[in-house]
């Protein structure tokens, strides 16, 4: 009886670079979540009331919640039938969008000016809202058609 132990033989899988660039973006994201979390326990050990800013956690909430949409999103992309400039450009407005709503929500913990950033809306708020509306919703609308043609086409 041979009792020499199986080599265990690791199965790579070739991912395209719009995939690999959407994970990294996933993970990064998922570390600014975890930094952002930091931030806000900080902000919890020293107030009085031992509540964070409630930009700071909605910073921290979205950034985990953005990191695994990113990580699925990645799933769409490596699936699509798109050529990989189409997919990378529409994870990409996806994660541009993402950031932007991200980054807001750090200067609005950072300055503590307000708690509810549509109390006094200006016209670029709504602008901004619009656009990304139209940009999150739009990308992945892309990569969901994408997925479907790749996986339901002929």
């Amino acid at each position: 009886m041979d009792t020499t132990p199986t080599p265990v033989v690791a199965a790579t899988v070739e991912l395209g670079i719009d995939t690999r660039l959407t994970l990294l973006a996933a993970g990064l994201i998922f570390l600014l979540a975890l930094g952002l979390g930091v931030w806000k326990y900080r902000q919890m050990a020293t107030s009085e009331s031992h509540f964070a800013h409630p930009y700071v956690d909605i910073a921290h909430r979205a950034s985990l919640l953005y990191s695994f949409a990113t990580l699925l999103i990645a799933a769409f992309v490596e699936l699509s039938s798109w050529p990989t400039w189409v997919n990378l450009t529409a994870a990409g407005v996806l994660v541009i969008f993402f950031l932007a709503a991200i980054g807001s929500y750090i200067v609005h913990g950072a300055l503590k000016d307000t708690t509810n950033q549509f109390e006094h809306p200006s016209s670029a708020l709504h602008v901004g809202m619009v656009a990304l509306i139209v940009g999150e919703m739009g990308g992945f609308a892309v990569l969901l058609a994408g997925f479907v043609a790749g996986q339901f086409g002929g």
